[in-house]
């Protein structure tokens, strides 16, 4: 499975972004830890040193004298179904491990203590340098941490976690409002015709876009039509407000917005683009402006929808979408 079909259907639960970390690795003498899940692609930079030998964009250990193998903990921004791994050796040419396998635990603590029992998620996988390694996870268990072991030593340049937040919705009121579509509550971008210089999942990321390339993006639309995208809220619900944030898009911001919404009960994430066509409106067609946040309101009596079709006219970038309303039980 590719890495684009991965990070397209489900959330990177080691983003940074929402909150994970890595809070421990029994080694990092020659690149810090914390490297490993760092958002943006791993980068070489020839030449460059520091005190401890090469620099290098992602985790390494020093080679390591006896028996034994070193491993990294990772606190997941939430707890999370992983479906997917990408164990990326970028850069990493004759100092990356020969293999690695990943086990996974649910705990309170940044990290677990000696009490805490390990499920193994991916076995012992033999590695390549300078390579993605895209692996599938079989597993329907919700998981806080993942612990990956490196044999026996060597360098990692980024993990990412593929899968979908589990959010207690019991702990939230019906008469609550929150952002439906945010990606910390479970809302996952699951198509868009275009994401040539920005992908979807971006725009439910929590807080405001650091930069153009923070937010999602297509490429010059030089035939008819408009640019579109499909998202899932991560609960099925009432929209009561919605914020269009065109943040940095100054010369690019598409001229206008419209929305579709519909509670989708039955299909797969496949079969989604043909039955949107038809979906109703949960916003008409809106003018947007550049570099600037949208407070629109939602048509009347659409219902719950657990769904949405995003058209941009004709094409451009937008930083963030947030749907703002109620859960429905």
């Amino acid at each position: 499975m590719s890495d684009t079909c991965f990070s397209r259907q489900f959330v990177n639960l080691a983003n940074p972004r929402i909150g994970a970390k890595v809070t421990f690795a029994t080694d990092d003498f020659f690149a810090d830890k914390a490297r490993l899940i760092d958002p943006a692609d791993a980068v070489f930079i020839p030449g460059e040193y520091d005190d401890n030998g090469k620099w290098m964009d992602g985790w390494e250990s020093r080679r390591k004298r006896g028996t034994g193998y070193d491993h990294a903990i990772i606190r997941l921004g939430g707890p999370g179904y992983v479906k997917g791994v990408d164990i990326d050796t970028s850069h990493f040419t004759g100092n990356f491990p020969l293999a690695a396998s990943i086990d996974a635990c649910t705990a309170d603590s940044d990290i677990p203590d000696a009490t805490v029992k390990w499920t193994e998620l991916v076995p012992a996988t033999n590695l390549n340098g300078n390579s993605h390694h895209m692996l599938a996870v079989a597993n329907d268990q919700a998981w806080t941490h993942l612990r990956l072991n490196i044999y026996p030593d060597g360098g990692v340049a980024r993990l990412r976690v593929y899968g979908v937040m589990d959010k207690n919705w019991a702990t939230v009121g019906a008469d609550n409002v929150l952002d439906l579509l945010a990606m910390e509550n479970g809302g996952r971008a699951i198509i868009a015709n275009d994401e040539h210089f920005g992908v979807l999942s971006n725009i439910t990321l929590p807080g405001k876009g650091l930069n153009m390339g923070d937010g999602w993006e297509t490429r010059r639309r030089r035939e008819p039509g408009n640019d579109w995208a499909i998202l899932a809220l991560g609960h099925v619900g009432t929209v009561e407000d919605i914020l269009v944030d065109t943040a940095f898009f100054k010369g690019n911001f598409p001229s206008h917005i419209s929305i579709q919404g519909a509670l989708v009960e039955g299909g797969t994430d496949t079969s989604l683009p043909v039955q949107s066509q038809f979906w109703p409106e949960l916003l008409d067609k809106q003018p947007l402006a550049a570099d600037n946040e949208h407070h629109l309101r939602p048509l009347a009596g659409v219902g719950p929808i657990s769904h949405i079709r995003v058209n941009i006219y004709p094409d451009g970038g937008i930083s963030r979408l947030r749907l703002f309303g109620k859960i429905h039980r």
